[in-house]
């Protein structure tokens, strides 16, 4: 069985906001370990949840499918996605699939809190 090349820890910035930090690949194998991340998160109170991809070193298809997974389950809980650190060839990629326009993406981790403190 092949393993996910991935680690997501999670930080709390303040009861409604938590960041996970996604080292590594996304991709089918990584879906354990994103969703673990983002339940840990809920389960802490936070109702905006911020995607730091600076220490992403691969996406594929399968890994924006966990992603819209994240966001279906994201929206219906009413809460709030974000993202930030994505590289210009992952970034081109949000756009073609139109993720860019669910996931809001910020060019630094405090423009992406300050955005969350706004509707937290």
């Amino acid at each position: 069985m092949t393993q996910a090349n991935i680690n997501v820890s999670v930080r709390n910035i303040d009861k409604k906001i938590s960041v996970l930090d996604i080292q590594g690949e996304i991709n089918a194998f990584a879906e354990s370990e994103l969703m673990n991340a983002y339940n840990e998160a809920v389960s802490n109170g936070s109702q905006n949840i911020i995607l730091n991809f600076t220490g992403l070193d691969y996406m594929n298809s399968s890994g924006i499918g966990l992603l819209v997974t994240m966001l279906i389950r994201v929206q219906r809980q009413k809460q709030q996605l974000l993202a930030y650190g994505l590289s210009d060839h992952y970034l081109q990629i949000f756009e073609l699939t139109r993720l860019n326009e669910a996931i809001t993406i910020y060019l630094t981790e405090e423009a992406a809190i300050d955005a969350a403190q706004v509707t937290a």
